[in-house]
């Protein structure tokens, strides 16, 4: 972790530095303002997308940062050089722009913004379990990519505009500004994100051939659309608007319905997972639906932090956080087998432990908010203690004792042991899972 920090904070003090040296002073500062313009909106959109089970930030920090120094660097460098040896090679500097925007800038800038993926799916996989996450991650690392870029182009056309003395409506930075912030803002994300459903992909694939070529097709998919996007202004007069509305926008318009799609999949896993657990004394019944929907885990932040302060706040966001990574876990497991989650009793027995530290804040606070988000069904009796194999939407033929598809099982003395069980405190038994 420290040699990546160290990588990072060096390759951001020298990509800061050239792209100053390019623009200048000036130009930079200026490029440096409007290009942080659309990283929130664009961040945010991500986030949302990735609430249902969030990622820490520290390694969303991360895919931003490697996208706005280490590939913002390999990219301005190996595009360099590239252009620079085809334009002595063809002798032709104006085709050595154009070759090396369709053919190389492609494949260098999305190589080097896979790499960010790469390092997460093989260092952090705890924290890359599907599509959701390939998509999430892809984003944060392509609009970190995309602001150093737009540093670069909108600080050079502050600079030519300068030398020029145009005006502020006719200038090549408001000419820069509208192309690059207003029409194609989610242009660098659209085109990681299909490397990142590779990866997605492949994270709940078992064949080792499918893990490989997945990430490998998603790859492949951004460098040609990225290739296409930069050859649209070499297709005649109209050639920019025609790749722009008849690919660009339909594609957005299709990956924006598969976030939604994807978000809502996985609240209703969230939701049919975690009943058993409820059923089984681990979770209270109305814990379930508030868990499962976005809006009542909010407000149950919001009561706790009213009534606890921020530490509560803070216990109830953990809460949270863990009870959808043990529903996605199981249902992982439930649908892989010991191929997916070799580990899952030993995570699921930490997620738990996890959960029961933290239920006296995070339970009143998520049943309280069920009940002001009316999430309770008309049947719903608060005095009934859930049993397992009873109530709507159980599933008691499988448990982490008594896991199908070859879910590796735990003994049952083992799953009750004082040490992890806390049987003092109350806390239910794995076992009443089974």
């Amino acid at each position: 972790m420290c040699v990546l920090v160290v990588l990072l904070a060096a390759t951001g003090i020298a990509i800061l530095e050239l792209v100053r040296e390019q623009t200048g002073t000036p130009g930079f500062f200026v490029g440096l303002g409007l290009a942080l313009l659309p990283v929130p909106p664009l961040m945010a959109a991500f986030r949302w997308l990735g609430r249902a089970a969030p990622a820490p930030w520290t390694q969303l920090l991360f895919c931003f940062g490697w996208g706005a120094c280490t590939a913002a660097l390999i990219a301005i460098l190996a595009n360099s050089f590239a252009t620079q040896w085809i334009a002595a090679a063809t002798a032709d500097p104006s085709d050595a722009d154009q070759l090396g925007s369709v053919a190389i800038a492609p494949v260098v800038e999305e190589s080097a913004k896979a790499a960010a993926l790469l390092l997460v799916f093989v260092f952090r996989r705890r924290q890359f379990t599907g599509p959701a996450d390939g998509f999430v991650v892809a984003g944060f690392t392509a609009t970190g990519f995309a602001f150093t870029e737009n540093i670069l182009y909108l600080g050079n056309a502050f600079g030519e505009d300068v030398a020029e003395g145009t005006g502020v409506l006719d200038s090549v930075t408001a000419a820069t500004f509208f192309v690059r912030m207003v029409l194609s803002p989610f242009a660098h994300p659209l085109f990681t994100v299909l490397t990142g459903l590779g990866f997605g992909a492949a994270a709940v694939s078992a064949g080792r051939a499918r893990r490989i070529g997945l990430p490998l097709l998603g790859l492949a998919l951004a460098m040609g659309l990225h290739a296409l996007w930069n050859s649209s202004s070499h297709f005649g007069e109209y050639g920019f608007y025609a790749v722009y509305g008849s690919v660009m926008v339909p594609v957005f318009g299709l990956l924006v319905w598969l976030a939604v799609r994807i978000r809502r999949r996985r609240l209703r896993a969230v939701a049919g997972e975690l009943a058993v657990y409820a059923a089984a004394g681990w979770l209270g019944p109305a814990e379930v639906p508030a868990l499962a929907s976005m809006p009542a885990r909010s407000l149950a932040r919001t009561l706790a932090r009213r009534s606890g302060g921020r530490a509560a706040g803070r216990a109830v966001a953990l809460y949270e956080a863990d009870a959808a990574a043990l529903a996605l876990l199981r249902n992982r497991a439930r649908r892989g087998g010991p191929a997916e989650e070799p580990d899952f009793a030993g995570r699921e027995r930490e997620l738990l432990h996890s959960l029961w530290m933290r239920r006296a804040t995070a339970g009143p606070a998520l049943a309280r908010a069920a009940v002001m988000e009316e999430l309770l069904p008309p049947w719903f009796d608060p005095l009934a203690r859930g049993r397992p194999g009873t109530g709507p939407g159980l599933d008691p033929g499988f448990g982490p004792t008594d896991a199908p598809a070859g879910v590796p099982a735990q003994r049952r003395a083992d799953a009750g042991s004082p040490d992890l069980v806390g049987a003092d405190a109350g806390q239910p038994s794995l076992s009443d899972l089974a």
